[in-house]
C-alpha cells in the first residue's frame, strides 16, 4: 500500500477533481440541476460513485491513489438505501416548478353565483354543495385567495408585510399524473429490549396505519411519531405487511428509521381518569388484542386483579383503553378491553367458555337455564344482577367515616349476630334502625322498641312515594326500613349498622347521604356454619336450634321426639350446601358493590376484621365512586 503524506494527498484529490467542470455560469447549473431530468444532486453522487471506482486489491493503487478503505466506506455510503432517499428528496425538493399563477381573482363572486344556481335546483347534491359554499371557513379562504390574488396582479408586493410571499408558493412534483403524499424520515432511539409502543394496522388501501401509542412507551417519550401515520418502509426496506414490519423492526437494535406519510388531522386530546376493576384480566387469554410490533399480547396488554385501581390515560379507541394499574410495579402502560367491547363479548360469548373476566368461587355452579320474561318493576333484581358493570370510576378521597355500615351475607351466615356485637362493642360510634311493621301491636310491646307501629295505608302510600329501603310482608303484615330511620341515626353522628338485602345495595351505593362501607360476609365450611347456628341460637340471635341429640329419638320414641328429628334433618349437609350455594351465587351477582369479603369462619375474629376496616377509614385516603364527590 502506498503511503501518502497530507500534502500528496492534496496533490492527488486536485488533479481526481480536473474532470469536474468549475467554471460553469450560474444558468448552465441550473439547466443540470432543474432541466435535465435524472441530473442534479443524482448526477452528483454518479460522479462520487465513478471517482470511487471499485477498490483494486492490497498492494496496488487505486485510480485515485487513496485509501481503499475510505473508498469502501464512500462507495457504500453512496449505495445505501438512506442515502439514495435523501438525495432523492433533494432533488425532489430542489426541483420546483415556479411561481404559482392565480386563475381569478373572483372566487367569491363566483361561489356566490354558483350558490344561487344550487339553491334553485332540487336535486340533492345540489343542496348539499349550497350548503358547503356558505360555510365560514370555505368562505374566508376564497376571500383570502382573490387578496393575494388582486395584490400579485396589482403588483403590490410591499403591502402589509407581505412582500414576495407569492414565490415560496410551489407544488409537489406528480408522478404517473398523481400528486406525491408528503414524506417524513422519522429516526427512532430504541433499546435492544424495549418495546416501541405503538400497535399497527392495516386498512382498506393497504397501508400499515398506527392505530395507537402506548403512552410513557419510548415512541410516545420520543414525540415524532402519531396516531394516523402510515409507515412505508423501515431502514430503508418497504414494509406492505403487518409481518413484514414485524421482522424489521425486530432486526433493530439501537435506533430505527421510518419512512411515514404523516396523517392529515391531529389526535383526540385524551381524557384520563381512574377506574376500579370489578373482575380479572388475563391478556394471554384475550384472543381479541392488537397486535404490536416486537411485542407479545402479554405485553402489550395489561394483567389486573378485581378492585385494583386503573389510571385510563387514553379512550380514544372505543374497543381498547390505555391504562396503568395504580401503585403496580414500573407503571407499565398497557390495553384493556373497553366497557364496550367486553358486553358485546359477554353478548356472544358463552358464560362457560368466557376465560377472560370469569370469575371462579368455590362451590359454584354456572346454571345454563335461561330466564325468559316480560319487563316488571317487581322484578327490578334480576335486572340489577344481569347488568354487566366492568369498571367503576373512582376518585382519590382524604381520610373520613362512612356513614352506614352494610353487612351482607345469606341466610344463616350470621350477619344478625355480627350486627349486634358491633353495636354492643362501641354504642356512641355505631347505632342502627327500629323497622316498621304494620302488624298490630301485642300485648307488653312499645311503640318504638322492638318496632315503630303503623297501618297498613300508610306503609303502602310510603312505599309509593320511595320512603323505604326494603319492604317485604309476612303473615298478611307488612316489614320495612324507613329511609328517614337510617338518616336520623347518621345525623345523631353515629354509623348506621344495616344487616339489608342486597337487592338494595345498588341505591345505597348511588346515594351521596348514605355513603356506605359494604361488607360481604361470605359462608364457610360447613362444620363452620353449624357452629354459628349454634352460638346465634345461645345468644337468642338466631331461631334454629342443632343441638338436636338423635339418641334422645331413640330413648324417647314419642311424637316430640320424632317431630324434633324431623326439624334438626332440614339442617343436615344438603342445608349447608345450599347455604354456601347461595353464598356463592350472592357473591357472584353483587360482588361489584362490596368493599370487603370476609369468610365468616369465627365470629371473633371476623369482628375484628371489621372493627379494623372500620378504623382504617379514618387514618388511610379512599377510593370512592366519582358520584361521591361530584
Amino acid at each position: 500500500m502506498v503511503v501518502l503524506n497530507r500534502e500528496q494527498d492534496r496533490a492527488l484529490l486536485l488533479q481526481s477533481l480536473e474532470a469536474v467542470p468549475v467554471a460553469k455560469t450560474q444558468q448552465q447549473q441550473q439547466q443540470e440541476v432543474y432541466g435535465g431530468g435524472q441530473k442534479g444532486s443524482s448526477s452528483s453522487s454518479s460522479h462520487v460513485q465513478e471517482a470511487a471506482g471499485p477498490a483494486k486489491g492490497q498492494g496496488e493503487e487505486t485510480s485515485c491513489s487513496l485509501d481503499p478503505t475510505d473508498l469502501l466506506f464512500l462507495r457504500g455510503l453512496m449505495d445505501s438505501p438512506i442515502m439514495k432517499a435523501l438525495i432523492k428528496v433533494q432533488d425532489t425538493l430542489e426541483d420546483g416548478v415556479g411561481v404559482v399563477e392565480p386563475v381569478s381573482t373572483g372566487s367569491t363572486k363566483l361561489a356566490s353565483q354558483l350558490h344561487l344556481l344550487c339553491e334553485a335546483s332540487t336535486s340533492a347534491p345540489s343542496q348539499e354543495l349550497a350548503e358547503l359554499l356558505q360555510r365560514p371557513h370555505l368562505l374566508a379562504l376564497l376571500e383570502t385567495h382573490d387578496t393575494i390574488a388582486e395584490r400579485r396582479h396589482a403588483g403590490d408586493a410591499t403591502t402589509n408585510g407581505v412582500s414576495g410571499c407569492h414565490n415560496n408558493i410551489t407544488f409537489m412534483p406528480e408522478e404517473n399524473g398523481h400528486p406525491v403524499d408528503t414524506i417524513r424520515m422519522v429516526g427512532l432511539r430504541k433499546k435492544p429490549d424495549e418495546p416501541l409502543g405503538l400497535t399497527v394496522r392495516e386498512d382498506e388501501s393497504g397501508y400499515l396505519i398506527i392505530a395507537r401509542i402506548m403512552a410513557g412507551g419510548s415512541i410516545d417519550r420520543q414525540g415524532l411519531l402519531h396516531v394516523g401515520d402510515a409507515i412505508c418502509e423501515v431502514n430503508g426496506m418497504e414494509v406492505e405487511t403487518l409481518k413484514a414490519l414485524h421482522e424489521e423492526v425486530a432486526k433493530c437494535r439501537d435506533s430505527v428509521t421510518l419512512k411515514v406519510i404523516p396523517a392529515l388531522h391531529d389526535p383526540p386530546a385524551a381524557n384520563q381518569c381512574y377506574m376500579r376493576a370489578l373482575y380479572c384480566y388475563d391478556p394471554a387469554e384475550d384472543t381479541l388484542l392488537p397486535t404490536c410490533p416486537t411485542q407479545t399480547a402479554t405485553e402489550i396488554g395489561l394483567k389486573f386483579n378485581k378492585g385494583d385501581i386503573l389510571q385510563i390515560v387514553d379512550q380514544s379507541d372505543p374497543n381498547w383503553w390505555q391504562a396503568q394499574v395504580v401503585g403496580g410495579r414500573g407503571r407499565r402502560t398497557g390495553l384493556i378491553p373497553s366497557q364496550e367491547l367486553e358486553e358485546r363479548r359477554k353478548a356472544f360469548v358463552r358464560q362457560e367458555y368466557d376465560y377472560v373476566h370469569k370469575i371462579g368461587i368455590c362451590g359454584t355452579r354456572i346454571s345454563k337455564r335461561k330466564k325468559k320474561f316480560m319487563f316488571s318493576t317487581k322484578k327490578s333484581m334480576d335486572y340489577d344482577q344481569a347488568e354487566l358493570i366492568l369498571y367503576e370510576e373512582v376518585a382519590r378521597m382524604p381520610p373520613f367515616m362512612r356513614k352506614t355500615l352494610v353487612l351482607v351475607g345469606t341466610h344463616g351466615v350470621g350477619r344478625r349476630t355480627l350486627k349486634n356485637r358491633i353495636i354492643a362493642e362501641d354504642p356512641s360510634k355505631f347505632g342502627t334502625i327500629i323497622p316498621h311493621t304494620s302488624r298490630p301491636m301485642r300485648e307488653l310491646e312499645e311503640d318504638g322498641k322492638a318496632y315503630h307501629f303503623t297501618t297498613r295505608e300508610a306503609m303502602e302510600a310510603d312505599i309509593r312515594n320511595h320512603r323505604y329501603l326494603e319492604y317485604g310482608e309476612l303473615n298478611g303484615n307488612l316489614y320495612g326500613t324507613k329511609l328517614d330511620s337510617i338518616l336520623s341515626i347518621i345525623r345523631s353522628g353515629k354509623m348506621c349498622v344495616l344487616d339489608c338485602s342486597p337487592a338494595s345495595l345498588k341505591y345505597l351505593r348511588s346515594s351521596s347521604e348514605m355513603l356506605p362501607y359494604v361488607i360481604f360476609l361470605a359462608a364457610p365450611g360447613m362444620d363452620e356454619i353449624k357452629n354459628l347456628y349454634n352460638i346465634g341460637s345461645a345468644f337468642g340471635y338466631s331461631s334454629r336450634n342443632l343441638t338436636f341429640d338423635r339418641s334422645s329419638s331413640i330413648r324417647y320414641s314419642s311424637r316430640r321426639a320424632r317431630t324434633l328429628e324431623s326439624l334438626a334433618s332440614l339442617y343436615e349437609e344438603d342445608d349447608f350446601k345450599r347455604t354456601m350455594e347461595e353464598s356463592a351465587k350472592l357473591q357472584r351477582a353483587y360482588d361489584k358493590y362490596f368493599d370487603l369479603v370476609i369468610v365468616n369462619n369465627d365470629l371473633n375474629d371476623t369482628l375484628n376484621q371489621i372493627v379494623e376496616a372500620v378504623n382504617r377509614l379514618a387514618t388511610e385516603p379512599q377510593w370512592v365512586p366519582v358520584t361521591w364527590v361530584y
